[in-house]
């Protein structure tokens, strides 16, 4: 396909930052509320090294919150996050920015900045986290780029090229560390189907050539099914699925049926639904009971 490169390499240094045997990630009983909103609630799995994982669910069941939690974005209520065997949680700031250099994050506005070209980019993690000589930084840069198929690219600035290259570019970025983890947000998000197609495989071949886990936010079902090696679906705060994506076509849970068909009645929107209904005959709950002479 025009605009992308194979990957024939082994990888040379990711591997070696990984220090545990056990799980590159483990997330345990992780809890956390908005106000009186339960986002997530005593959420537990672990993640094995080498392999593409998909979390997907509903707008609103607490992916992207899951994601600043895993990366250190965000504070939890309650629970652990374990990055190679450290918990990040409540680990010295020293000990987590050691743990945090294990991994890069492809965002979902590939945040590139505007008034650097796209090597430059590319090149400022390594930067601020290296001494390398610039000659050493320039060659990596080129190499990542020429991953991802942007080699052509390096002197454009991110104004200059599509919503396309600009994921690609910032997925350069993110590998740029040679990282163990690499974290998605929604990497498809505005892009057309052929432009997708790229990135799945992209996904595929770092996780698969380079070895590194690919922990995947989405909720785009024909990637879920191209790229997932495992598949863990959120709902209501909980963990309601976890399997492979044979086993995920397999499922008769109907929250799982209802979310990978696109039906539009179901067990996802009824709660949401009936709250609307309610709110929109008698108000708010703290409103009614006012309105009723008792206490909110």
């Amino acid at each position: 396909m025009a605009g992308s490169t194979n990957i024939d390499m082994s990888r040379a240094r990711g591997e070696g930052q990984l220090r545990s045997q056990g799980p590159v990630i483990k997330v345990e009983h992780l809890t956390k509320a908005y106000d009186d909103k339960v986002v997530l609630d005593d959420i537990s799995f672990e993640l094995a090294r080498g392999r593409v994982y998909v979390i997907m669910g509903p707008s609103g069941c607490g992916k992207s919150t899951l994601l600043r939690m895993m990366i250190g974005a965000e504070a939890a209520d309650a629970g652990h996050v374990y990055l190679d065997g450290v918990d990040t949680t409540v680990a010295d700031k020293k000990t987590q920015e050691e743990a945090r250099r294990k991994f890069g994050v492809l965002f979902q506005s590939a945040a590139l900045l505007n008034g650097l070209t796209v090597a430059e980019n590319v090149a400022l993690p390594i930067r601020q986290h290296t001494d390398l000589l610039k000659s050493t930084i320039d060659l990596m840069v080129r190499l990542k780029l020429e991953l991802v198929g942007m080699g052509d690219a390096a002197d454009k600035f991110p104004y200059e090229i599509s919503g396309g290259m600009k994921k690609r570019a910032g997925l350069a970025r993110a590998i740029a560390l040679d990282p163990a983890i690499v974290f998605y947000d929604e990497p498809s998000a505005g892009l057309d189907p052929v432009m997708v197609g790229v990135i799945d495989k992209l996904i595929k071949d770092l996780t698969s050539k380079l070895g590194i886990t690919s922990v995947v936010i989405t909720h785009e079902m024909p990637s879920i099914f191209r790229i997932a090696d495992e598949v863990i679906m959120l709902f209501g705060g909980k963990v309601v699925f976890r399997g492979t994506p044979q086993e995920l076509r397999q499922s008769r849970l109907p929250i799982v049926r209802q979310f990978i068909n696109g039906d539009p009645e179901g067990p996802i929107n009824a709660p949401r639904q009936l709250a609307e209904l309610s709110e929109r005959l008698f108000g708010s709950a703290k409103k009614s009971a006012i309105d009723d002479g008792g206490t909110a």
